[in-house]
């Protein structure tokens, strides 16, 4: 384990300085791309019979890290805490009830339309998945993930309003999106349909009870920073808040993502303003910032990497082709037109449905649900459509949402300093 992570970060460390030094993208992006490019060089050079076995090395080292485990159950808790940590709940208050029909409503609906969509288009192609599969495949690509919005948005230059509001959903409709890829999961594994109401329970218990169980996690860290004045034992408390926090969530069956964004909006708002002092904060915020870009590095140099074990084909390209155009589709319907139509409600600058649109930004979580799926043909189908989509996605939409927010809405593409 210890040569693996070992691999990871001086892999990540090289492509990181490369990316400053010579090509200048940002940092997220930049390592992705370049780790990318770096897999398909060594799968030509194999194909070329020039590769000197490195190829089969670096899918022996991407074998043996479980991405999803990593993900999932290591890396997402530490990134949505420091994510949420930075957003002022005040200015996040006021726009709830927007974000919460995007987290909630639109990623429901959103499953539904990539999920029947690629149902019915796919044999077009000569391709097809069981309905359930397809409703896995919209269930796990329709939340936009949090890690690489929040990256993003640092140099995008969107209005405050916007920022919050696409900043908001991406930190809480992961959770959902979870919670309806579970209920799906283990309708496939079991073969049976659950009723409305086991549903809704099951909803109720996993999204519900990872709000609730955030506030409770989150009020025992503040009293516990509360209670001390030392910035080395608070930033202690914070991390074993979070790593055991998360832990005990999966125990408990309830979400924990949620858990972690609700306890990072606590500790980074009432904790920051009177549990802290000015140094306490000073060192939190340089902690939590650093762990954040260096593990936001390290994970899409992995997403680059994993193209060396995804199964590619003419057909599977073509069906990637068509479900990219059904989840923008998808996204267009169940967020662009809502914010186009009911602008008395959402309340956001004109061009905001555009933006939103374009920066549904998919990730690692993606492709983490994807791999936690059952073997199989399907999953490897799956697998390789989401992993097309992901890599438009941060590429493409990534690189372009600047220029977007500065023809839709009029900002100005500029540096941040913080998550919000």
């Amino acid at each position: 384990m210890l040569d693996i992570v070992a691999i990871c970060l001086v892999v990540t460390a090289t492509l990181a300085y490369l990316n400053h030094r010579f090509v200048g993208l940002p940092t997220a992006i930049g390592v992705m791309a370049a780790s990318l490019l770096m897999s398909l060089l060594l799968i030509g050079l194999d194909l070329a019979g020039i590769d000197f076995g490195l190829r089969q090395y670096e899918e022996s080292l991407l074998r043996s890290i479980d991405f999803s485990d990593v993900l999932m159950q290591g890396m997402l808790s530490l990134l949505l805490f420091a994510g949420a940590l930075h957003v002022d709940l005040s200015e996040l208050r006021a726009w709830r009830w927007q974000v919460g029909a995007l987290a909630v409503v639109a990623t429901l609906l959103s499953t539904l339309v990539v999920g029947l969509g690629a149902w019915l288009v796919l044999p077009w192609v000569g391709l097809e998945l069981p309905l359930i599969y397809c409703l896995l495949f919209g269930a796990l690509i329709s939340p936009t993930d949090p890690i690489a919005v929040m990256g993003i948005l640092k140099t995008a230059g969107a209005p405050r309003d916007l920022e919050l509001v696409i900043a908001g959903e991406s930190l809480f409709n992961d959770g959902v999106g979870v919670v309806i890829f579970s209920l799906l999961l283990g309708m496939l594994a079991t073969g049976e349909t659950p009723t409305w109401g086991h549903g809704a329970q099951l909803l109720a218990h996993e999204a519900g009870g990872g709000l609730l169980y955030g506030l409770v996690l989150g009020y025992v860290t503040f009293r516990l920073l509360r209670s001390v004045d030392n910035y080395q034992v608070e930033v202690l408390i914070t991390l074993a808040a979070v790593m055991g926090g998360y832990a005990l969530a999966t125990r408990l069956h309830v979400s924990g993502p949620l858990a972690m964004v609700v306890a990072g909006l606590m500790i980074g708002n009432h904790g920051r303003a009177l549990a802290m002092s000015d140094t306490t904060r000073r060192y939190i915020d340089m902690f939590w910032e650093l762990l954040d870009e260096i593990l936001n590095a390290v994970l899409f140099v992995l997403i680059g990497m994993e193209v060396m074990v995804v199964a590619f084909s003419a057909s599977v390209f073509a069906a990637a082709g068509v479900a990219l155009a059904i989840t923008l589709l998808a996204r267009a319907l169940t967020v662009g037109l809502p914010v186009a139509l009911l602008k008395g409600f959402f309340r956001l600058p004109r061009g905001a449905a555009k933006v939103l649109t374009w920066g549904g930004l998919r990730g690692g979580i993606s492709v983490a649900l994807a791999l936690s799926l059952p073997a199989g043909p399907q999953r490897d189908l799956i697998l390789a459509l989401t992993y097309c989509i992901v890599v438009f996605s941060i590429l493409g939409q990534g690189l372009t949402i600047g220029g977007v927010v500065r023809r839709a809405v009029g900002g100005v593409a500029a540096p941040r300093a913080g998550h919000g």
